[in-house]
């Protein structure tokens, strides 16, 4: 299933980290080191009507499935390449008489292709499913719980002439799920839609700067590289977003992932400085600082709250409030200010007032810009939204500079082939021609924008969510 170029890398001890993956040969940025296919994915419950179950793509009609009603596809070829995956699925939901949750969902698929296959390494693979770490033995009473529910839940569900395994490996595998779980991304790479077991991925290794970056595209994950990599050098991805001091990062990593990060950046606190930077002159004391912390932290809360109940306007008003406070206190690359401005620059897009988005957008892009890998995935993403939100007010040239800047990062991270690199590229076209309209005849480039936006719907923002982009391993909150 594995789609080659595995000879690239190989599985060596890593120092204090277990196995990892080393490269064999020197890569550049935007390489691709190895594509794989999961071995098992499903769609997560709540998109199971809207997504593909197969390409995990996100379409307007969708075929059903006529015996369980429950599986939805895009087409016939998408059903008939599923089968084989479905097969046991099909029949076992009929049996139980509902459908269980993505989590046991996943778990089954997963023993069904281990009943076909034997636990062996399939073609293209690495490590087996059995070999994968599981991390069982780490689980809090709240997840030790979890997992005894979903056990029983499993147990029901499992048709009791498939192959019977044991409680033991029945764990593991959910073991596997929770900390190798991989999210599925929808054909935009903007929306996390599933979640998928990569064996090969799995060996992959975090840094919380790191040397690659993975992408989902067509239906599979590519594992690309971000800079020069050496001949023998580790191979690494960050499982979670940089932007955070190292002390939070390493509690997150402990919590999911649970292992205590030793990378350069957290060992030698690289960038917490920036990320709780204070205005210079005049300084303010430590005690006005630590005030305007826990001002934010409480507004980030009630923003949360407003934004569950579709109060953007509410979301704006408090983000403004505290973006006021925060002005004379924190710097431009503060994290406080940053999610601040985040929030405010993607709900006033989201309600058209572009003029006022833009300004918030490029301060949030300027901050970010001293913070992330010049390569960073959702920097890039972060970059294109400020540039599109620029060009919906009008500001044509700082608008375009941005797209093509988002343009090279996504070139690396996604690649040239991805859809969203393809929409961007685009863009990019489209603004250039612009930008000469605009420097040859101001007042002419703005009468032909407004006959144009009126004569078609403008591109509205997709409404802000509560979730956070796409992390890059799925994990159960």
């Amino acid at each position: 299933m594995t789609i080659g170029r595995m000879e690239n890398v190989e599985v060596f001890t890593a120092e204090g980290k277990g196995r990892g993956l080393k490269a064999t040969k020197e890569f550049w940025a935007a390489d691709v080191i190895f594509a794989e296919r999961a071995y098992s994915a499903v769609v997560f419950d709540s998109l199971v009507n809207f997504v593909c179950h197969t390409c995990f793509k996100r379409q307007e009609k969708l075929h059903r499935c006529g015996q369980c009603k429950f599986a939805h596809y895009c087409d016939r070829t998408c059903q008939k390449d599923a089968w084989l995956n479905h097969k046991n699925e099909c029949s076992a939901i009929k049996r139980y008489g509902k459908v269980p949750n993505e989590n046991i969902r996943l778990a089954a698929r997963i023993m069904w292709r281990v009943e076909r296959e034997g636990t062996g390494l399939t073609e293209g693979c690495l490590v087996s499913v059995d070999d994968l770490q599981n991390h069982v033995e780490h689980f809090g009473e709240e997840e030790q719980k979890e997992l005894r529910v979903d056990v029983d839940t499993f147990l029901q569900y499992w048709p009791p002439q498939s192959q019977q395994f044991s409680m033991q490996y029945i764990s593991h595998i959910f073991g596997v799920i929770n900390c190798n779980g991989f999210t599925l991304s929808d054909q935009r790479g903007l929306q996390a839609v599933g979640v998928g077991i990569f064996p090969n991925l799995g060996l992959v290794n975090h840094d919380c700067w790191p040397n690659c970056t993975v992408i989902f595209n067509n239906g599979k994950i590519e594992l690309r590289a971000l800079g020069k990599i050496s001949e023998g050098e580790e191979l690494t991805v960050s499982y979670i977003d940089f932007l955070n001091i190292s002390e939070e990062r390493k509690k997150q990593l402990k919590k999911q992932y649970y292992f205590d990060c030793t990378c350069e950046h957290c060992q030698k606190k690289l960038k917490d400085d920036l990320f709780l930077g204070v205005k210079d002159n005049p300084k303010p004391s430590q005690e006005v600082v630590k005030e305007m912390i826990q001002f934010s932290k409480d507004t980030l809360e009630k923003i949360d709250k407003a934004r569950s109940e579709g109060l953007y306007h509410e979301v704006v008003k408090l983000c403004r409030e505290c973006l006021q406070k925060q002005e004379p206190v924190f710097a431009d690359t503060n994290i406080y200010m940053l999610r601040m401005l985040s929030i405010v620059s993607e709900v006033l897009s989201y309600l058209q007032a572009f003029e006022e988005a833009s300004d918030y957008a490029r301060r949030m892009v300027d901050g970010y810009m001293k913070l992330y890998h010049p390569n960073n995935a959702q920097l890039g993403m972060a970059v294109m939204r400020a540039g599109l939100t620029n060009w919906h007010a009008g500001n044509i040239e700082v608008g375009h500079g941005m797209i093509c800047k988002a343009y090279a990062i996504l070139l690396v991270t996604h690649g040239p082939s991805h859809p969203i690199t393809k929409d961007l590229e685009a863009m990019r076209v489209q603004t250039e021609m612009e930008l000469r309209m605009f420097r040859q005849n101001e007042f002419m480039y703005y009468k032909m924008r407004e006959a144009a936006l009126n004569n078609q719907p403008m591109q509205v923002m997709a409404e802000p969510s509560n979730e956070p982009a796409p992390a890059l391993f799925h994990k159960k909150q």
